[in-house]
């Protein structure tokens, strides 16, 4: 594998320029510069909001330097709350090239445009010189997700990364398993795994709150599509998502933004802080992977077993599939076929060593069928996060 080396030390298995729209006034212009680049490193990503935020505005700047991108075009209207300035430094300080383009003050929709396609122009053709560096599977650090769920994803594709995450953690990786409103009643199973009993407990509050935040909703993590794709309550689809998590001892508990410090398995607190405020924490699966994305993940497994299509910009997606007829039926879609299990055409383990597999020959710049696609989903909304205590990260001490 060979990746891209950061000003930081960091290595990157992409080399992206990210588009930032700061609030939702600018997406248009921000769409139409990276629609210049179709096809190329050119993502967009970015916060619809005008009233700040903190987590927002921490959740662009760990996506702004995460070591997959090379380099960032900050497009403002000009009157939003964003601190642009704050943004620009922050990148800047990483030593990436970086520029704001303020419609308001620029002239307008075309002149914006035009200004800042130049700018990416002139920047790809920077980026192409950006040192190469060996990498290996303790260099990267891997999220995990799942989404639309149904009966087969807690019996093949969810164990199966489960193991390729074991194996990852093994080879001095850091793996990042999360939904913990999808975990729900698997609290002292986890506790249990933790490497110290401070950090159990901070697990077990980090649980609590998140069964506290969903009854005030009125509303679980269960969805339509999983009763029709056979789940039948949500303690079935908790034990499926807990499956993803393998067998490695939990090693700390991050929250959006914070970075696993060193080699181990990592769970990441997705459920706001404080009061119920914000509505559902989050309201599909790309608003958990950016998250994902944001704690430093250079890429993230996607199980699946009635279907999914999205990608995501910055990461790579690697598609699991858990149904063996929905592979058949959407394997432009899908990257492995973890249900071939249930028709006796291989194990659980023989599906978590191709998972490995591929996670290090995606590293090493083959593309996920989302990333062929063009899939580049991103979305960003208002939360509210306290920061984590000391007993969060025994591993780090």
């Amino acid at each position: 594998m060979i990746g891209y080396l950061r000003p930081d030390g960091r290595k990157g298995i992409r080399n992206t320029i990210v588009v930032v729209y700061l609030v939702e006034c600018a997406r248009h212009v921000a769409h139409e510069i990276a629609e210049a680049f179709r096809g190329g490193p050119v993502h967009v990503i970015g916060f619809p909001g005008c009233y700040p935020n903190p987590y927002a505005a921490r959740m662009l700047e760990r996506l702004c330097t995460h070591p997959n991108v090379g380099a960032a075009l900050l497009v403002s209207l000009g009157c939003e709350g964003f601190d642009r300035h704050g943004l620009k430094d922050a990148v800047r300080e990483s030593g990436r090239p970086v520029a704001v383009i303020g419609i308001q003050a620029n002239g307008g929709t075309r002149r914006s445009i035009q200004d800042g396609t130049a700018w990416v122009q002139q920047t790809l053709a920077g980026l192409e010189h950006t040192p190469r560096v060996a990498m290996t599977p303790g260099d990267l650090i891997v999220g995990t997700i799942c989404g639309g769920s149904d009966a087969t994803s807690g019996l093949t594709a969810n164990p199966a990364m489960g193991i390729a995450f074991d194996k990852l953690v093994a080879a001095g990786g850091r793996a990042i398993f999360e939904e913990t409103g999808e975990l729900i009643g698997l609290n002292h199973f986890m506790a249990a795994r933790a490497a110290t009993p401070a950090l159990a407990q901070e697990i077990i509050a980090c649980m609590d709150k998140t069964e506290a935040y969903y009854r005030t909703l009125g509303h679980g993590s269960f969805a339509a599509g999983n009763a029709d794709g056979g789940l039948t309550t949500i303690e079935e689809k908790s034990l499926g998502a807990y499956a993803k998590s393998g067998q490695s001892p939990i090693s700390g508990l991050l929250k959006p933004g914070d970075e696993p410090p060193q080699a181990g398995l990592y769970l990441l607190d997705v459920i706001p802080d404080g009061e119920v405020r914000f509505g559902f924490p989050n309201i599909n699966d790309n608003a958990e992977i950016a998250e994902l994305i944001a704690c430093g993940s250079h890429m993230i497994l996607f199980a699946t077993g009635r279907g999914s299509v999205v990608g995501s910009a910055i990461a790579p997606v690697i598609k699991v599939c858990a149904n063996p007829q929905t592979y058949r039926r959407m394997a432009d879609d899908m990257d492995v076929d973890a249900g071939r299990v249930l028709e006796g055409r291989g194990t659980l383990e023989d599906v978590g060593s191709e998972i490995f597999a591929l996670m290090q020959q995606v590293a090493g710049g083959a593309l996920t069928k989302s990333e062929a696609l063009l899939h580049r989903e991103f979305i960003l909304t208002y939360k509210s996060f306290t920061p984590i205590g000391p007993a969060c990260l025994p591993s780090a001490a």
